[in-house]
């Protein structure tokens, strides 16, 4: 006699209910790029962060990045010379940051 063969029931299967979530950390927590000469003068293109309640804006997480350590001081104090963009839309200092949003800060592009 045959056996039905039936979906596994262990801890991987998908019909356990202590299969493996996603990691909060990357639920809630804000990933930030850097491109250009700020990945160079940093040291790092990209970090996954949680955004500190007092953080709600582009310009409040610039003071708050600035505020790190010397190497992020450094690269933030030339504002003027970075841009921003929120999801991949570019964001001025007013536009609201989220947990689970990407923020890439980048030097101004031109073209021809």
């Amino acid at each position: 006699m045959s056996q039905i063969s039936t979906p596994s029931e262990g801890p991987d299967s998908p019909l356990s209910p202590t299969r493996p979530q996603i990691p909060a950390q990357f639920v809630s927590s804000t990933r930030i790029l850097y491109f250009a000469w700020l990945r160079d003068r940093l040291g790092t293109g990209e970090e996954r962060i949680a955004l500190p309640d007092e953080v709600r804006t582009v310009g409040a997480l610039r003071t708050w990045l600035a505020g790190r350590d010397d190497r992020f001081r450094r690269v933030f104090a030339e504002a003027g010379r970075i841009r921003a963009a929120v999801n991949q839309e570019f964001a001025g200092d007013t536009a609201p940051v989220r947990p689970g949003d990407e923020i890439a800060f980048f030097p101004p592009v031109t073209g021809g």
